[in-house]
């Protein structure tokens, strides 16, 4: 494949001229959508599906308190005469009355101490039940939502490096599973995108870099994916320099089946050139326990061995392994 065939991934030419990152370590974008009205452009489900687990648990916390503080105030602001059992003294201790009778009812607890007594007041418990049933549904809904949610949790190896291979040198990355679920016929593909002159003008272009192996069918251990430098690929005589200054970016995307959800899962990542250490090799994470078992130690995972390597070179003529 040619690199214009790759010269454009959906980002566009403004985007793709621009030195930022394309593509965050954690696979989202560096894209920020403008110019759509507030509402029209927010899309709750998706952020609250999407979001980190920290993140979501405080937003369904702060949205408790939130609607249980709200109630509160309306039912001191209507009369807390009107909430038989109460006995708060002070604006301070009724309000804690009140927000604590209004969690009961909007959880359906009801320890009876205090009732609602009164058109407005039962009114508003009325309400604020209703609203408890509702905000319970949509947050099962939401757990529900994110744990069935299929997507891969790959691990990607801190640095990616230029190793010694074959006689010349290679460009290598080591990922593996998070999870203890099954991934199968894992497919890999990376493309390296670099700033060019062209016709006069600063352009980045995208290379395909071919892998010496495209696909593994099965995942349990790690997968150091390794691009051959050869006469061929765009990275042959390239320095750590050379890099810097064409603000080289390596785009990785990964799909694999998930064969828990039988269904197929994807995982980006990306490697600036400040983060490619040339003159490297990955050191081992692989031992074996008393029972004979092979493990494998992911806190490893970004150990590197430094080796001399100064340049990217092509290499040998030897025969496939």
């Amino acid at each position: 494949m040619s690199p214009d065939e790759f010269r454009d991934l959906g980002l566009g030419t403004k985007v793709s001229n621009q030195t930022q990152r394309m593509i965050n370590r954690d696979g989202s974008f560096n894209v920020k959508r403008r110019g759509l009205p507030f509402f029209q452009s927010l899309s709750v489900y998706h952020t609250l599906i999407s979001t980190s687990w920290l993140k979501f648990n405080l937003l369904l916390v702060a949205s408790f308190v939130g609607v249980n503080g709200l109630f509160a105030i309306l039912y001191v602001l209507t009369g807390f005469e009107h909430l038989l059992g109460a006995n708060g003294v002070g604006l301070v201790s009724r309000f804690s009355e009140a927000f604590f009778f209004s969690t009961q009812t909007f959880t359906t607890v009801g320890y009876g101490r205090i009732s609602p007594d009164g058109f407005l007041a039962n009114t508003i418990a009325t309400f604020e039940s209703m609203s408890g049933w509702l905000y319970f549904a949509m947050a099962a809904g939401l757990f529900y939502g994110r744990f069935s949610r299929p997507h891969a949790r790959i691990i990607f190896s801190k640095h990616a490096i230029v190793a010694p291979y074959r006689g010349g040198s290679a460009f290598e990355f080591r990922i593996a599973n998070e999870r203890n679920n099954q991934l199968i016929e894992v497919e890999a593909q990376v493309l390296l995108a670099r700033r060019e002159h062209q016709n006069g003008q600063m352009k980045r272009v995208f290379y395909p870099l071919a892998l010496e192996r495209t696909q593994v069918t099965f995942f349990p251990l790690t997968w150091t994916v390794v691009h051959p430098i050869d006469e061929s690929s765009p990275l042959l005589g390239a320095t750590k320099e050379s890099l810097a200054e064409s603000d080289a970016e390596f785009l990785i995307l990964l799909k694999a089946f998930d064969d828990t959800f039988s269904q197929t899962v994807h995982a980006r990542s990306s490697y600036k050139h400040d983060e490619v250490i040339v003159g490297a090799k990955f050191g081992t994470i692989y031992g074996m326990d008393a029972s004979g078992k092979t493990t494998v130690d992911l806190h490893r995972i970004n150990d590197v061995e430094f080796v001399g390597l100064d340049s990217v070179r092509s290499p040998q003529s030897q025969p496939n392994r």
